[in-house]
């Protein structure tokens, strides 16, 4: 295997490593900083480049590790357990109804369609999931997709965001209820 270039990093990963961090942190500024960082971090790192795995993949994980730390600094003036705290009624207001917490009717969706993994695989499907997970506030889209799109074991999510198994199980659910509406709202799902 050769040996990683840095002279070339930035023509060859920068666009995929931006936009990694950008669907990660939803937020332009940081992603930037965290590519720069990442590179930065890399070059420091590069005697130790044993070769296991390729100069992409190599960078893409030094850039999770930056993401994880940058959430991990992010203040958001409340504790996990305090946000969770916080937003529980406005979040049952919105999507439940009655005391025994149904659905709201105009937002029940029959989920069956011919053909699941074509339509799940669409791309214009594709296009607007991504959109809604950029919608989704910073902390649970975070968990969801450390869990869904890297395919990260909830015990390493849960440590790796300070957070406890319960926790981790409530962002999931209210993660796929948040993202369920916006499909429904972008007329993807009825």
């Amino acid at each position: 295997m050769t040996p990683p270039d840095p002279s070339k990093w930035v023509d060859r990963y920068t666009d995929y490593l931006f936009s990694y961090a950008f669907f990660k942190t939803g937020n332009r500024e940081d992603a930037e900083d965290l590519v720069q960082e990442t590179f930065l971090s890399a070059f420091k790192s590069l005697p130790g480049f044993k070769g296991n795995s390729t100069e992409k993949t190599w960078l893409t994980s030094i850039l999770k590790n930056k993401i994880i730390d940058y959430y991990r600094k992010k203040k958001s003036g409340l504790s996990l357990d305090e946000y969770l705290t916080a937003t529980t009624d406005q979040f049952e207001n919105s999507y439940f109804t009655g005391a025994e917490r149904h659905f709201k009717a105009d937002i029940q969706s029959n989920f069956i369609t011919e053909s699941p993994d074509a339509w799940l695989l669409g791309k214009e499907f594709q296009k607007f999931l991504e959109i809604c997970l950029m919608n989704l506030p910073m902390k649970i889209r975070a968990v969801f997709t450390a869990k869904y799109l890297d395919d990260e074991k909830p015990e390493t999510i849960c440590k790796e965001y300070s957070i406890t198994p319960s926790n981790y199980w409530v962002l999931l659910y209210r993660a796929k209820v948040m993202l369920r509406e916006c499909l429904e709202k972008k007329g993807v799902l009825s």
